[in-house]
């Protein structure tokens, strides 16, 4: 099993920044990817951007240039900036242990004047 818990989350103006962090625990060798997710109301959950084990890095077109996901150790970091209002969701942690994925409980980003 592998555990997970955000934090950083919070209210920001348009153009602000914020850091989000995953800190993994359990199985923490056996992880293959680590991500973030976010899932804005009335719409689907999607993918803003993974890790590999590796260290190769795919972002969602709409983050490109603006979030960068990094990870040292078993701590996943999503650092944002530039936000808009269209990034506000509940954001997600995930991590992949093959062929299991496990999620984080969210943490809410809401980008508002």
């Amino acid at each position: 099993q592998v555990q997970l818990v955000e934090s950083g989350g919070g209210l920001v103006q348009p153009g602000g920044s914020l850091r989000l962090s995953c800190t993994a625990s359990g199985l923490i060798s056996s992880i293959t990817s680590m991500a973030w997710y976010r899932q804005a109301p009335g719409k689907q959950r999607e993918l803003v951007a993974n890790i590999a084990s590796g260290g190769s890095r795919n972002y969602a077109d709409s983050v490109k240039g603006r979030f960068t996901i990094s990870r040292d150790k078993n701590t996943v970091y999503l650092q944002m900036y530039s936000l808009k209002p269209e990034d506000t969701a509940l954001y997600y942690c995930n991590a992949v242990r093959t062929p299991f994925y496990y999620w984080g409980q969210g943490t809410q980003v809401t980008v508002s004047s």
